[in-house]
């Protein structure tokens, strides 16, 4: 039987449908895909059939979020 759920590869970028979040395909641990947050931070696990290829609106999300954090500790260390 063919996996139900294609291979999603390393650097990927992907959405959390469990979540609601966009995150980079950092690796698997047993049976979870481990993400990150695009611009970094804390990793958590995801299962695969909660995963879908992040299409040009999550993506447009991510840039924003990224450089919205960005500007966020840009202030924080003036």
């Amino acid at each position: 039987m063919a996996d139900p759920h294609p291979p999603i590869a390393l650097g990927a970028l992907v959405l959390d449908t469990q979540t609601d979040r966009v995150g980079v395909v950092m690796g698997r641990v047993g049976p979870h895909l481990q993400l990150r947050p695009p611009g970094g931070g804390v990793e958590w696990d995801a299962p695969p059939d909660a995963v879908l290829t992040a299409g040009t609106l999550e993506i447009l999300r991510a840039k924003v979020t990224e450089q919205n954090h960005r500007g966020t500790m840009r202030s924080i260390t003036r």
